[in-house]
């Protein structure tokens, strides 16, 4: 690797001062290189925060890869991002200097459409102002994630991280987290109902975390045996491996809720079997192949089959204030930024348990 940081043209670096060292891939499939951005001016209710940590989420590795399309180059990944507020703009009110703050997936929206003034921001019509692979407001400066120094955030699009939680390990709480608190919250997860989760990942412990802390009674649908001690070291209650035909016709009709955090193709009727009456499925990671459904399997019990797209501010700022009252953060191994690539390795073998942190200070 040559470790000589590459500077953005001054073409590319329209309306932006400020250098921040950062790691990028300049093409598709290409390992992540040194690099170096210039952030846009602080704006008058924008926020500077000296990024601490930002999490590693397996989307970072399908964009950088493109194997969504749609991917732009050079890309500095990481939606996933906690730090320290460095500076404010003149008319911001809700932070200052040492704030504990995060950002997640957006930076920005619209703010016109009914999505985004019903704070569902995620789900604006005109679509979202995402972190990196994205563009500003301007629809020109390009976005940069949080694998770098520095980050410049309207103050609206930015969270307060509650001083109980480490900014390492509540750096996943910017996206596992919300991805599986929203779609819990928004089915009215409460004591007495009974969750599924599918899947024991970086989306999946989180989901067991939220369920149980909600006081639900819940159960881990995994392929893998060996996540059973984990599961249940997270809150579940039961465990049962997906890869026994058995476990399908023992747990029909079980559950109230289940959210599937798998992105590999499944048989979603087999688990469509398993909601009782009104119960609903949620989708929370995304199949390369469109799945087949068979109407019958919804019809018979009124089930239903949704998904969920991570959380608007005002809904991020709930479930990080619900953590810190729960003392819920994502299990993480934290890694310098020189082993980003080594790390996406481990993330596509499954070798983490369950989230991995790129300490940003390392870019020093």
């Amino acid at each position: 690797m040559n470790d000589a940081y590459i500077s953005l043209s001054v073409t590319d670096a329209v309306h932006i001062n400020t250098r921040t060292k950062a790691y990028a891939a300049m093409a598709a499939g290409e390992p992540l290189r040194p690099f170096e951005i210039e952030r846009r001016p602080l704006g008058v209710n924008d926020v500077l925060i000296r990024i601490k940590y930002c999490g590693i989420c397996h989307s970072d590795i399908h964009q950088v890869r493109n194997e969504w399309g749609g991917s732009t180059f050079p890309m500095v990944p990481g939606h996933e991002i906690t730090g320290i507020v460095e500076k404010t703009g003149a008319d911001v009110t809700r932070f200052r200097s040492g704030d504990h703050v995060g950002v997640g997936c957006m930076i920005d929206s619209c703010r016109e459409c009914n999505p985004c003034l019903d704070g569902y921001e995620q789900y604006c019509e005109r679509g979202p102002n995402f972190t990196y692979n994205s563009f500003e407001k301007d629809g020109k400066t390009p976005t940069y994630g949080g694998y770098s120094g520095t980050i410049v955030v309207d103050q609206e699009y930015v969270v307060r991280i509650p001083p109980s939680l480490p900014l390492d390990a509540a750096a996943p709480l910017l996206c596992a987290g919300i991805t599986t608190y929203s779609p819990l919250k928004h089915w009215k997860v409460s004591p007495g109902k009974s969750v599924a989760v599918v899947g024991l990942g970086g989306l999946g412990h989180m989901a067991v975390r939220f369920a149980q802390a909600m006081g639900a009674r819940v159960t881990v649908l995994s392929r893998s045996p060996k996540k059973i001690v984990d599961a249940l070291r997270l809150g579940a209650e039961d465990y049962f491996s997906t890869a026994d035909p058995a476990t399908f016709q023992k747990l029909v009709r079980r559950f109230d809720l289940i959210i599937n955090t798998v992105s590999a193709k499944l048989d979603l009727n087999q688990y469509l079997e398993l909601l009782q009456l009104e119960g609903a499925m949620v989708l929370v990671g995304v199949p390369p192949e469109a799945p087949e459904i068979n109407a019958a399997t919804l019809i018979r019990q009124r089930r239903t089959l949704s998904g969920s797209h991570i959380g608007g501010i005002a809904e991020t700022q709930e479930m990080l204030d619900f953590c810190g009252k729960h003392n819920i953060v994502s299990d993480i191994e934290v890694v310098d930024i020189g082993q980003v690539n080594a790390a996406y390795e481990r993330v596509l073998l499954s070798d983490v348990r369950y989230r991995f942190v790129i300490d940003c200070q390392s870019l020093k």
